[in-house]
């Protein structure tokens, strides 16, 4: 393991004097690009954008590293210390990607000229939905996979993915507490916000955002329909490992009405606070 790690290390780092020497007339110390998203809210999708950055500027050509907050095997929660230390780790140019709580010490790091960093999220219906095929189907080493297979079908995994499993040895909240702590990102606005389905609905409009906050704090000796296309020939589905439908508001064919006022009790307040609902009436 230390030896393929140290291989990565290499070929990373060879790859990002390359990327100097191709846009040698650019600054070197470019912000790096930091995508933190909430678990099965596109996060394969905003890497491949960040990436397409380096089509045009000095921005590494694959991901630094993947942070998130939860073990996936052991499901065991990381310290506090530990984002610290990976997003002390980052340095200008790099692109890195994160399942990153808004803790005051890690917004003061992210809110600063060393990152330009963004958040996307998707309807936490919708995310359920997803969480339950993910666990289920495709990542048979998770550490709720084997109690999800042993569940009757499909609706009784569905309430389990939003009112959490508050009687197991590991922590897995209800979706609205799974939420919580990633809703700080929402009150900086050195962070830009995504709306998964702004990517898919209306992804031109969705790219030229992402593209202006990058610029607003890098600007780029290149055209903005260059970098554009740059970000939309970047999106491949078929290289993201946990891409499924790639669609929106799947959730109207899953959920019953026992899942609708269950959800509604544990989570539709969130849903009014991300601007899916107005009110708990659908």
């Amino acid at each position: 393991m230390r030896l393929k790690s140290s291989i990565r290390s290499v070929i990373y780092q060879t790859e990002k004097m390359s990327q100097r020497v191709r846009f040698a007339s650019q600054p070197a110390n470019l912000p790096i690009l930091l995508g933190i998203s909430f678990p099965k809210s596109g996060t394969h999708l905003l890497d491949q954008i960040l990436l397409g950055f380096s089509n045009v500027a000095p921005f590494s050509k694959r991901i630094h590293s993947f942070y998130a907050e939860y073990e996936g095997e052991s499901g065991i929660k990381r310290k506090p210390e530990d984002a610290l230390a990976w997003l002390d780790s980052l340095r200008p140019c790099d692109v890195a990607s994160a399942h990153l709580f808004a803790r005051p010490e890690a917004v003061q790091r992210v809110c600063s000229p060393a990152f330009a960093p963004f958040f996307i999220f998707r309807d936490p219906r919708d995310v359920v939905v997803s969480h339950v095929f993910y666990v289920t189907d495709m990542e048979a080493r998770h550490v709720h996979h084997a109690y999800y297979q042993s569940l009757p079908d499909f609706n009784a995994r569905l309430t389990v993915s939003i009112l959490g499993r508050p009687d197991a040895d590991v922590e897995f909240l209800n979706i609205a507490d799974r939420f919580a702590p990633y809703l700080g990102w929402l009150d900086h606005d050195e962070v830009m916000a995504i709306h998964f389905e702004d990517l898919i609905l209306d992804r031109a409009s969705a790219l030229t955002r992402i593209m202006e906050h990058l610029l607003a704090r890098a600007p780029l000796p290149t055209t903005r329909q260059l970098i554009l296309n740059s970000l939309e020939t970047s999106i491949n589905p078929k290289k993201s490992p946990t891409f499924r439908s790639g669609k929106t508001g799947e959730w109207r064919k899953h959920f019953t009405d026992e899942h609708k006022r269950i959800f509604k009790d544990a989570a539709g307040d969130l849903l009014i606070k991300l601007g899916y609902e107005k009110d708990n009436d659908w």
